[in-house]
């Protein structure tokens, strides 16, 4: 007599497409022309400055306190990257909107983790990289004659620009999951990028007005900070990340492709 075959229950990993669209993304972010340009141009500007302050401290002797470059370093990076990091994002899902229904969206896995595997792609490979880099920048003030800069001072600095970035990357994603043109993704992110700060800059004077931060980033530097009012900075640029990342989430789950 045939032995009743016992069939194996199947295990079913709800989230394996997330993991897929995420290490797909990622490799793909890595490797595009955007990201290489961006992290070139941060590297050889970077160089090119610390290599500046070396010669003025060594031949000229003039020695320039280590948090006042740091500060223009992290700051400099801040700006160089907003440009090439929103033509990143925006372009995250709207790129591939030709092929999106056919290839990607029918073969088993929901708009919320294709959306949320893009976006959290995006978000690990630039304030990652972003991270190296500005750990790096704190490493080389460690050979300036003047050091007078706080570490933890520089990691908060680095912790706040990387939630600026952060709230980028979702505007970004987030527009692109609604807007069909890249092109038109960028120009409308630049819109809500510049409108956040100007709404942010009319908020009464008990929140941390993030212009006057900019300009006070050489005593964040050196260690001279409200770290209640850096966190709630922090937060509160999370906290808008997330509404918008949501918004964005939900348009494109209701939307055609």
């Amino acid at each position: 007599m045939d032995q009743a075959v016992v069939a194996k229950p199947v295990r079913i990993v709800r989230w394996l497409p997330y993991f897929a669209v995420l290490q797909w993304d990622m490799h793909q972010t890595v490797r595009s022309w955007v990201y290489r340009t961006w992290v070139l141009i941060s590297l050889l500007g970077t160089v090119g400055y610390l290599l500046y302050r070396f010669g003025l401290a060594n031949e000229a002797r003039i020695v320039q306190p280590a948090s006042d470059w740091i500060s223009d370093l992290l700051l400099w990076m801040l700006f160089e990257s907003v440009t090439l990091i929103v033509v990143l994002a925006a372009g995250s899902i709207s790129s591939e909107r030709g092929t999106m229904a056919d290839s990607i969206l029918s073969r088993g896995i929901s708009r919320y983790q294709y959306f949320i595997g893009k976006l959290h792609a995006r978000l690990i490979t630039v304030i990652v990289t972003f991270y190296i880099q500005g750990l790096l920048i704190v490493a080389a003030g460690c050979f300036f004659l003047h050091e007078d800069h706080s570490i933890d001072g520089c990691l908060i600095a680095i912790s706040t620009i990387a939630a600026l970035l952060v709230f980028v990357i979702s505007c970004g994603v987030a527009v692109s999951a609604m807007i069909d043109t890249t092109v038109v993704g960028i120009a409308f992110v630049w819109l809500v990028v510049y409108g956040a700060g100007f709404l942010i800059s009319l908020v009464p004077g008990h929140f941390p007005e993030i212009f006057g931060w900019l300009r006070n980033m050489p005593h964040l530097v050196r260690g001279m900070y409200n770290l209640q009012d850096q966190l709630k900075l922090i937060g509160g640029t999370l906290a808008a990340s997330v509404i918008v990342a949501v918004i964005g989430m939900v348009h494109f789950s209701r939307r055609d492709v």
